[in-house]
């Protein structure tokens, strides 16, 4: 009941990937872009250098106590290269050993697809979470003083966020996350959508050690699905010359079932539960550099079942540093014709 289908992961992360590339931060001049807040940029080419670090984790309550039991998973700080030009985005990275001193060798490898795409009036988020092998810090566990090791867990989360921005035609979010335009003036706007998200946690034995005394809400395995409306406010703080503060919020309202299963026994149940997505952005942004860092963090908290009660965290955080310039005529036309991004958006041009 609990082993995940490879057909339904395979078809999701194509959705992902299409959705990512067919909205990947376009700055649509049909939607009467107001110039006087933001500059588009997507004619220049932006090189890309940069550092992220990806994550999902899975944080168990203990009930009425207020403690967390939180594992994190061997992934580590990646290093990679990107492009943007047309308002198509491509970047590659990868977790060199030498920045990752700490991470566990030869446990399974994971796979983690998260996808922000920010045209004009809308914010798209795409997960695809498939990790393998966790961790827990010592300070967690009360009757412990090593780090607690589980390379047989397997934790996956499959999700879909989408909002209207009801404020598009003044505030880019793209400048913020991508720098294909440049925000001009500072700029406020609420956003309204909705959500939904389905996964699985599975072990091989109980997830907790036995000796912290938690029989009462241990278990083995679980899974979810949940969807509901949210509602945020995005704003973006301009100063000083080429300065930019980014910042997106928004509570959602979730329902829907979770199940946790200990043995052969199983526990269900429906109902509801609040959610929240953050994001931050802050650095420099002009015609030919930026320097900025950026956070995207979504909390997921799961229906309750009894004394069962626990929530996935995922999110990512990114340091980048871009520069901008003018190509030749010849590659811009070369690279339209290449470009899967004028089949979606008509309105992008060759140079």
């Amino acid at each position: 009941m609990f082993r995940a289908k490879p057909i339904v992961f395979l078809v999701i992360w194509f959705f992902g990937v299409f959705l990512g590339f067919s909205q990947a931060n376009a700055q649509n001049k049909s939607q009467n872009l107001d110039t006087a807040y933001i500059e588009p940029t997507d004619l220049l080419f932006a090189a890309r250098w940069y550092l992220s670090h990806k994550y999902t984790n899975l944080q168990i309550k203990a009930p009425e106590t207020g403690r967390r039991y939180s594992f994190d998973p061997n992934s580590g700080l990646n290093m990679g290269l990107g492009l943007t030009y047309q308002t198509f985005t491509l970047n590659i990275a990868v977790p060199f050993g030498f920045m990752n001193p700490n991470r566990q060798k030869k446990w399974p490898l994971f796979l983690d697809l998260q996808m922000h795409a920010y045209p004009q009036k809308w914010i798209f988020d795409f997960y695809g979470q498939f990790y393998r092998g966790y961790t827990m810090d010592a300070g967690d566990l009360l009757n412990s003083d090593e780090k607690y090791l589980r390379e047989d867990m397997r934790v996956n989360m499959v999700g879909l966020n989408a909002n209207y921005l009801f404020g598009g035609d003044k505030l880019s979010l793209a400048a913020a996350f991508n720098q294909v335009a440049i925000q001009k003036k500072s700029a406020f706007s609420p956003f309204v959508g909705f959500e939904g998200y389905f996964g699985s946690v599975k072990s091989d034995s109980l997830l907790l050690p036995t000796s912290e005394d938690v029989a009462e809400f241990n278990f083995d395995k679980s899974r979810y699905f949940q969807f509901g409306p949210n509602a945020g406010l995005a704003g973006t703080l301009v100063f000083g010359k080429g300065f930019f503060l980014t910042g997106v919020a928004s509570v959602n309202y979730s329902v829907g079932f979770a199940e946790y299963g200990r043995s052969n026994n199983l526990f269900k149940e429906w109902g509801g539960v609040p959610t929240y997505l953050v994001r931050g952005f802050f650095g420099y942004n002009d015609k030919r550099f930026s320097a900025n860092v950026n956070y995207v963090h979504k909390n997921l908290n799961l229906v309750a079942v009894g004394p069962f009660d626990h929530a996935v965290n995922t999110g990512n955080y990114r340091f980048n540093l871009i520069y901008k310039f003018q190509v030749k005529r010849k590659f811009g036309e070369w690279f339209y014709r290449l470009n899967p991004m004028r089949i979606i958006n008509k309105n992008i041009q060759p140079y």
